[in-house]
């Protein structure tokens, strides 16, 4: 089976039709399967129920095929008399409804495998588009696992609305950033590392961002397991769980109303996971997650930018606004509500420019940072006064 081929989905459903292992599982069993196959933890290294032999397929292919699984799945699961195929893209077309809409034009097409393989495509190729496969832990590969969860609410509720998705992306954010700012000792890589997790975010409000509040949106055994996991993940940017780092986690663990035993496995899982797969997976092989991930991001950045400059420029002129808060930013650190104005305005712009569509994508806020950083060599010197043009 090829997933870079079409028809693999319909390969797929009639070698899972095949096999009743799948659908046997428990919930928790399922998950604790999508978590020792790297999944949960952004790094496929193999498909869940060995369903499919690894072979020579490459980590997105694997990815793919457990995303689909899992939805699946959760469709069997869930005793639905809709045809799968069609359940997901009516899901994924529920999603773009409210207004995570990078498959606005892929959902215009007819119910097919075809259809969906292309949604799982775009889906999937986020991680390696967007972001390193350095960085992707933290916010990328979050949302695949979002997605069997939102899918999970859909099919209860018979629809996804917004609310849930913005509570549960907020609390992740906060989560993660708690874990990262809860450090004994933080470098500048660190501090580098928090500051951009802030930046990225798109649902961006006081409320949503509290950690009381991200708690408390946390309600069922799957997303709170998946939760505790996030944490432990975070904690491993540096390959150590310093003490600070601990007691967060406890504390974590508690306001989850969780067992000291789910904690105690989840940290010994992901030391495991890591241990074994160290070169395999590009956290460990790194030489810093962060000047990584800015290393090979501003590359992309730079040349999306340089390509579009003349267009790009126009647009700018034509937002006065945003002009004014860039201009700005250059002698001053904006607010939060103006770093969101400048965010909201500039993922306008990227909407009339194609190629830059690659921002639209989630996650792809991510990057805005940097885009911000090179724009000023876009504008006139009257922009920035003590800029020194490059030899």
């Amino acid at each position: 089976m090829n997933p870079s081929a079409s028809g693999w989905i319909k390969k797929l459903l009639k070698i899972c039709g095949n096999t009743s292992s799948l659908f046997k599982l428990s919930d928790d069993v399922l998950y604790k399967n999508l978590r020792s196959s790297g999944f949960i933890y952004g790094s496929n290294l193999y498909v869940i129920e060995h369903i499919i032999e690894k072979g020579d397929l490459t980590e997105e292919e694997i990815c793919k095929i457990n995303l689909c699984l899992a939805l699946l799945y959760t469709h069997k699961k869930a005793n639905i008399e809709n045809d799968f195929v069609e359940s997901v893209i009516d899901f994924y077309n529920s999603i773009n409804e409210t207004k995570t809409s990078f498959f606005r034009i892929l959902l215009s097409e007819k119910k097919t495998t075809e259809q969906l393989e292309k949604i799982f495509h775009k889906r999937i190729q986020i991680d390696t588009n967007i972001l390193t496969k350095n960085f992707k832990y933290f916010i990328v590969n979050a949302l695949l696992f979002i997605d069997v969860l939102a899918y999970k609410h859909y099919l209860e509720n018979k629809i996804i609305s917004t609310d849930y998705l913005t509570k549960i992306e907020a609390s992740i954010a906060s989560i993660s950033l708690n874990v990262l700012n809860s450090k004994a000792e933080k470098n500048q890589y660190d501090e580098s590392l928090i500051r951009l997790f802030e930046s990225s975010l798109r649902y961006f409000n006081e409320e949503t961002n509290d950690y009381k509040h991200a708690i408390s949106h946390i309600n069922t055994s799957l997303e709170k397991q998946y939760m505790i996991d996030l944490a432990c993940m975070a904690t491993w940017t540096d390959k150590v769980i310093d003490i600070q780092e601990q007691k967060f986690l406890i504390s974590l663990r508690k306001d989850l109303n969780l067992e000291k035993d789910i904690l105690k496995e989840s940290i010994i899982t992901i030391n495991s996971f890591y241990t074994q797969n160290k070169n395999n997976i590009a956290l460990l092989s790194s030489k810093n997650l962060v000047k990584s991930f800015y290393d090979n991001s501003s590359k992309m950045v730079t040349k999306l930018i340089s390509r579009n400059r003349k267009r790009l420029y126009q647009e700018l002129l034509d937002s006065k606004e945003l002009m004014v808060l860039l201009s700005q930013s250059t002698v001053r650190e904006l607010t939060k509500e103006e770093q969101k104005k400048v965010q909201d305005q500039l993922l306008d712009i990227f909407k009339s420019i194609p190629s830059l569509a690659i921002f639209m994508l989630p996650g792809g806020a991510i990057l805005l940072p940097l885009v911000i950083k090179f724009i000023p060599k876009l504008l006139p010197s009257a922009f920035d006064e003590n800029r020194i043009e490059d030899d």
